[in-house]
């Protein structure tokens, strides 16, 4: 009787934790609300037949319970009972399947207007790189990664030149518009996710995968790494920002080209005319002069 009751007590209480839980999801930023409807629906089949199974073992626990002078039937097969356990579990399986392939078409089938950005993982940081005025990527290789290359972009690719580059900062997106995220990883698993938008996909180390979805608010909303990528895994955070269309136009005009981070930059005389570099070094001279005559 009593362990009849608590299976009764775990599942009233299981349904009054996820009817009353104060942990639910963020409020949705994207387009993609039929994630959201297709979890609601695993989570009602997967409930109803938590509940109906552990009921069940509650009342069988009750019923054939041990009595003096009551003698167990032995029945090996119940070809009925199996039939309609076939089919209810059919049922119930097409039901959690259906509605997952449907939204993962969708998932998958970018719209043609749909902007491109890559998102590069590394351990422990985020970058990203955007087509520039030509609309085009230029191609990369983890080959080509090196200190003064982070994000692998091929040099002699013409399309990479203007590609905007955005190293371990923030990534702006302008809002109402669709893009597909081609993700990218350099060393091991990652996973690019912001919870708001739903929308995630692991990145493997020499494949490039995607996914798409259209920032429905403006805001400020954190990024995540959902693979476990290493010791530094909790601090592989970052911030992608929903603009307006006129706030991201100037966010973008900031940003640096690959052309421009990779061009050689100048130090100390080489960068100061014949006759100042001159100057200095005789100044330099004279204070070395006094400081020896000390």
């Amino acid at each position: 009787m009593a362990v009849a009751l608590v299976l009764v007590l775990i599942v009233v209480g299981s349904v009054l934790f996820h009817l009353l839980s104060p942990w639910w999801w963020k409020p949705i930023a994207s387009n993609w609300g039929y994630i959201d409807n297709t979890i609601s629906i695993t989570f009602w089949i997967t409930g109803v037949v938590f509940a109906a199974v552990v009921l069940f073992m509650a009342y069988c626990v009750f019923r054939f319970r041990h009595r003096e002078g009551n003698r167990a039937a032995y029945e090996p097969e119940n070809k009925r009972l199996e039939s309609w356990l076939t089919i209810v579990t059919a049922v119930g399986v097409t039901a959690l399947l259906v509605p997952g392939l449907f939204v993962w078409s969708q998932f998958v089938n970018v719209p043609s207007d749909a902007t491109v950005v890559e998102v590069v993982g590394q351990q422990w940081q985020w970058s990203f790189r955007l087509p520039g005025k030509d609309g085009k990527l230029g191609r990369s290789d983890t080959r080509e990664v090196t200190a003064d290359n982070p994000l692998g972009v091929i040099a002699g690719d013409p399309n990479g030149q203007d590609d905007v580059v955005v190293e371990a900062a923030d990534l702006h997106l302008p809002v109402g518009k669709p893009v597909k995220m081609l993700l990218r990883s350099i060393d091991v698993l990652h996973d690019f996710y912001v919870p708001e938008f739903r929308a995630k996909m692991d990145m493997i180390p020499g494949s490039v995968t995607y996914f798409w979805f259209t920032p429905t608010k403006t805001g400020t909303f954190q990024v995540l790494c959902a693979e476990l990528c290493g010791q530094g895994h909790p601090l592989m955070n970052g911030i992608v920002i929903v603009d307006t269309e006129q706030d991201y136009v100037a966010w973008l005009d900031q940003q640096q080209t690959f052309a421009q981070l990779s061009a050689p930059q100048q130090t100390g005389s080489a960068q100061q005319a014949p006759g100042k570099a001159t100057a200095s070094a005789l100044k330099v001279a004279a204070k070395l002069e006094t400081v020896g005559s000390r």
